[in-house]
Formats: structure tokens, sequence, C-alpha cells
């Protein structure tokens, strides 16, 4: 269960909170959650104690995850898949001064680097996926729906510099994933293609190297530094 401290944080501090799974990314249906994700900036007084605030929190809403702002743009940096996509939702739900600043940076996170990140968490989900087929005859098409949309978005990322995560066109295509009525066969296929169309991409991606490291901890350092003055947290 979640404690006070962490609830009053994320009730108190967020700073951006968007919907984000299949209804962010244009693949909901009937009988889907809604997932919140959101990013809280802790007090900066917080930190001067033996006990530090936490780096994210769970709820205290059910299908509710945030994070505090520095892990935020730690994993951020490292292209983590599903921190980038929370910064592109279309569904912002709460956004405030600093949300709005952070959501200004996203082009400064968005690197090559990318193209590791979203190849190596899909071949990981995609070990887990052939898994299943050994074990039970059958995987998680639902899985498998959203690792052809996260290939899908990370070689149009690589291509373009851009990330959208609405599948727009291909939604029809991808339900059709989810409901089983594609072969297995056909999904590997695709799958091999898509990370074949990621290897490619990279090498002429309009992206750069490396993210912006020192614009983002600018951003970090002065938005801390504001944060001192804040009552109640001395």
């Amino acid at each position: 269960m979640i404690n006070a401290d962490a609830e009053t944080l994320v009730r108190d501090h967020t700073v951006y909170s968007c919907v984000m799974g299949s209804r962010a990314f244009g693949l909901a249906t009937d009988g889907s959650d809604t997932d919140r994700r959101g990013v809280f900036l802790a007090p900066t007084p917080l930190f001067w104690r033996f006990k530090k605030p936490p780096t994210h929190v769970e709820g205290p809403a059910q299908e509710q995850f945030s994070w505090e702002l520095e892990r935020f743009c730690e994993l951020a940096l490292r292209a983590n898949p599903n921190v980038l996509e929370c910064l592109h939702s279309p569904l912002v739900e709460h956004v405030d001064t600093v949300g709005r600043e952070l959501l200004s940076l996203r082009g400064a996170f968005l690197s090559r680097l990318a193209h590791q990140t979203f190849v190596r968490y899909a071949w990981g989900q995609r070990s887990k996926l052939e898994a299943d087929m050994r074990r039970y005859g059958a995987p998680r098409w639902k899985h498998a729906m959203h690792l052809l949309r996260l290939l899908t978005s990370g070689r149009d990322l690589l291509r373009t510099g851009e990330l959208t995560i609405e599948v727009g066109p291909a939604r029809e295509e991808l339900l059709a994933v989810k409901r089983g009525e594609v072969p297995w066969a056909e999904v590997e296929r695709r799958m091999t293609r898509l990370t074949q169309e990621n290897d490619a991409a990279v090498t002429s991606s309009p992206l750069p190297p490396e993210p912006d490291r020192a614009r983002v901890e600018d951003f970090l350092v002065r938005t801390r530094r504001a944060s001192v003055s804040w009552p109640g947290h001395g």
C-alpha cells in the first residue's frame, strides 16, 4: 500500500501526468484499462534528510505510476522506451510550469541511443513470447501486438527524428494480432523485418549520437534551486 508521504508527493507535487498504454497508442478497445503515468518534483529540502524521497511511486490509484523528476530525466536520457513515450503522450491530464518546460525539452532527450534500447527491449519481449510458444503452444497475443508497435515506433523515430506513439492506420492490423488472427510465423516475420529496418535506419538517422545532457541538467538544477524555499519542508 502506498505510504502517506509518497501519496502526498504525487498529490501535491506532480508536474506532469498523462494517460499511456492502449488509449494513448490508439489501440484501446471496450475492455482496455486506463494507465496513468506522471512525474513529481520532490521539494529540495527532502533530500537533506537521511531518508530520501522515493524515486518512483506506484498509485495511489490503480494503474497509476509516477517518477521523481530526476529519475525520470535519467531514464529519458538513457532512451528508456516507456519514459520517452510518456513524454510524447497525446493524452495529457495535468501539466504545470515545470511540466511545460520538461515537455519543451523532449528533443533534448532523443538520440540514436534509442536504437539500442527499443530493439533490446523488443528482443527481450520476443524471447518471452517464444518461451510461451514452447510452453503453451501460443504467445500472449497482446504482448506480441505491442512488440510490433514498439519496433515500428522506434524505426520511425530513427528515420524522422520524431517520436509518434499513436499507431494511426495500423490500428486494425495490430488489433488483428492481439485477437490471435495472424499466424505466429507471420508475426515472427514482421518482428524480424522491423528489427532489420531499425538497424538500417540508425545509420542515417537525423538524431544526434547522444542526448543533450547539459541542457537537461541545467533544467534540473534550476528546478531544484527554485524548490528550496517551498513552505512546509524545512
